[in-house]
């Protein structure tokens, strides 16, 4: 694979990511007490908002009372712009000593060998790198390096309107997936019998888009059935079969004949209580905590021939290799990834610590769902979810699969043409 310059290739890094809430405040911010003559600063950039800066702020607090004469300063970034200031930070050599990252960029810092190796952490009996769920810890593996700790792992779940699915006489998908029913047949079923026409009271009975890009909740569909829209090491797409097809053709069936999803373009919200099922990351529980008007709760997504398989999101934190600090980087990322470290964030992300995971404290959050559902569709179902792996040319493959879904919205052409020179122009670039 062709390694482009350091500018250009960090330039184009995918716009979004599902390893932590998509909940991100405009602007940017910083925070931490000032250096003293003397003193180490070290500087943190994230993405959060200001829920999250609240966090780390008390965590910064902690750190730099256990550790007089460093100082930390928190930098957070939007995410849309997250990507350009690094690209700037890094031509410019003065990255940050610590970083939130998403699954997206990880190959991409891989591949340009900027990021700092702390496979020594299995070695500090104290910081316990073996509570890490082995899995989440492979997309930051290089060889015998580990270039990374994650801090949020979760798994896509569905969100529902258990209010909507109780006036419709319809059995919740909790209740089916325990009974082994909860199948895509029978989500299309419900979704179906969920929706309202009526414009005055409109309801639709499922969204898979946050924000019209995301179209990797479909994913789900696929490996569901033992297929995917990549193989293994994201070398060919290979969504241009059945079972993409039929991915395609549920979705298109569901826009046009059921109007049962909405249609590209349309502004509905799940926490306004107008859509009956909405894929996204166990993140987003963060918001629906806030709803007061329906009862809610997640369930697994649907099952194919293979069972259940949901898309894991993933966000970490990496160290960059040209740190003035890197001892005291490392002190600080020890910090963020302990125990008491992934505790404190797991308010608003799914813990990679077993330990954290099956606690009490992130179980039992107010307004949370109920703990038989969260290990149902969250612990249960993380063993079997899959990352979309990243590629250097990341950018261009997701803005062609998503100039094959504005063919779809458009009802431009059928869902085997569309596939297909979907295959073509993706594969190619897969090649540069």
């Amino acid at each position: 694979m062709k390694k482009t310059g350091l500018l250009l290739s960090l330039s184009m890094l995918v716009a979004f990511t599902f390893g932590c809430s998509n909940n991100s405040e405009p602007g940017s911010s910083s925070t931490g007490s000032p250096a003293k003559s003397g003193d180490v600063e070290l500087k943190f950039m994230m993405w959060g908002n200001q829920a999250h800066m609240d966090v780390y702020n008390k965590l910064i607090e902690g750190f730099e009372k256990e550790n007089p004469g460093i100082q930390v300063t928190m930098e957070s970034v939007p995410f849309t712009d997250y990507q350009q200031k690094i690209s700037v930070l890094a031509a410019g050599k003065s990255l940050p000593d610590i970083a939130w990252v998403s699954e997206r960029m990880v190959p991409q810092f891989k591949s340009n060998g900027i990021l700092a190796d702390v496979s020594e952490f299995k070695n500090d009996a104290a910081f316990k790198l073996d509570d890490y769920i082995p899995s989440t810890l492979d997309l930051f593996r290089d060889g015998d390096q580990l270039l990374g700790l994650p801090f949020s792992t979760p798994p896509m779940v569905m969100f529902y309107n258990k209010t909507l699915f109780d006036k419709a006489n319809l059995t919740d998908p909790n209740t089916l997936a325990k009974e082994g029913k909860w199948t895509w047949a029978e989500f299309e079923k419900s979704a179906k019998a969920l929706t309202n026409k009526d414009a005055q009271s409109r309801v639709y009975g499922v969204n898979f888009f946050r924000d019209w890009k995301t179209w990797v909740a479909l994913s789900s569909y696929s490996w569901s059935n033992g297929s995917g829209p990549f193989n293994k090491d994201i070398t060919e797409f290979t969504w241009n079969d059945q079972y993409g097809v039929e991915t395609f053709e549920m979705l298109e069936r569901m826009m046009f004949t059921d109007e049962s999803h909405p249609k590209a373009g349309e502004q509905v919200s799940f926490d306004a209580g107008n859509v009956g099922m909405f894929f996204d990351v166990y993140s987003y529980v963060s918001k629906a905590r806030e709803i007061k008007d329906f009862e809610w709760s997640i369930a697994p997504t649907p099952s194919g021939s293979q069972g259940s398989v949901p898309m894991l999101g993933q966000a970490g934190y990496t160290l960059f290799k040209d740190s003035k600090h890197p001892e005291e980087a490392k002190k600080l990322l020890k910090y963020f990834a302990s125990e008491a470290g992934i505790q404190a964030t797991s308010t608003f992300f799914v813990p990679p610590r077993t330990s954290v995971l099956n606690s009490d404290e992130f179980i039992n959050q107010p307004n949370n769902p109920s703990k038989e559902h969260i290990v149902q569709a969250v612990i249960d179902e993380m063993p079997k979810a899959r990352i979309i792996p990243g590629h250097v040319n990341w950018q261009n493959i997701d803005n062609s699969i998503l100039q094959g879904f504005d063919r779809l919205f458009g009802k431009v052409a059928p869902a085997n043409e569309n596939l297909k020179k979907i295959s073509e122009e993706v594969n190619a670039l897969m090649k540069q």
